[in-house]
């Protein structure tokens, strides 16, 4: 029979460590379902957005700066807003084939869904790009099936460092019709949300320092392709304090 792992969910309370790391095991017994083809499955949505994260000397990446943090931070998944989804892995295993414990939340309810990461890349092209890419795809229990891409880049000749998300998805498997009715009702706005925020906690993290603020709630996040940009009315929570200045700050030239 094959192993299956239907989402684990509670209202209030968090899930406790032993919890945690029983459901985290449970990932390796299964397969993703998505083809790996990442996308060409008809009906799944695209959605994308990116930010200037930092900045750099103009030239290559520099061993120890903001492009090889970014990368770092990236790859723990710290960007993600711990009150909207907490990432839950084995930090000693490989990034490649390493399978993530998302813990979503959303007005006290808490759900347990899986992921592996499904692809790594490090590249720096001859267009004067530099780029770390990691991809993750869903697993049978998920309330989302689809891919999501994960990119670092800078961009060599400016020095700018950039985070993109990227993801092709539909809805997935609930435990219930009336957990799948508030998806339907609350997914976009915690996606923008959820987005937004992860260049604002970026940006903290590294200390970037003033840079353009970031795209409204309201524009933060595309859908379809990138010529083609749509619009999903969104709010989110207050982001904490010190993340304040990243969201709002005006935009200011840097000598």
């Amino acid at each position: 029979m094959p192993v299956r792992a239907d989402p684990a969910w509670r209202w209030g309370r968090a899930f406790s460590p032993q919890e945690i790391e029983r459901r985290l095991q449970l990932l390796d017994g299964l397969r993703s379902p998505v083809d790996r083809a990442a996308g060409n499955e008809p009906g799944l949505e695209h959605y994308h957005s990116e930010a200037i994260i930092a900045r750099e000397a103009p030239g290559v990446p520099r061993p120890g700066g903001a492009f090889e943090r970014a990368c770092e931070l990236s790859a723990r998944y710290e960007f993600s807003d711990p009150r909207i989804v907490i990432g839950h892995f084995d930090p000693l295993r490989p990034l490649l084939g390493r399978p993530l414990l998302l813990e979503l939340q959303v007005l006290g309810l808490h759900i347990l869904a899986g992921v592996r990461i499904s692809e790594v890349s490090t590249r720096s092209d001859g267009d004067g790009v530099s780029s770390f890419v990691w991809r993750y795809d869903t697993l049978p229990g998920h309330v989302e099936f689809g891919s999501e891409w994960f990119r670092v880049l800078q961009r060599h000749a400016s020095g700018e460092v950039l985070f993109q998300i990227e993801a092709r998805w539909r809805p997935g498997e609930f435990p219930n019709a009336w957990m799948r009715i508030g998806f339907d009702c609350l997914a976009r706005r915690y996606q923008r949300a959820w987005h937004r925020l992860a260049y604002a906690r970026l940006r903290h993290l590294l200390g970037s320092g003033p840079l353009p603020p970031l795209p409204s709630r309201r524009s933060i996040l595309h859908s379809g392709m990138p010529a083609d940009v749509g619009r999903v009315s969104a709010a989110s929570a207050a982001a904490p304090a010190e993340l304040q200045e990243q969201i709002s700050s005006p935009t200011r030239e840097v000598t």
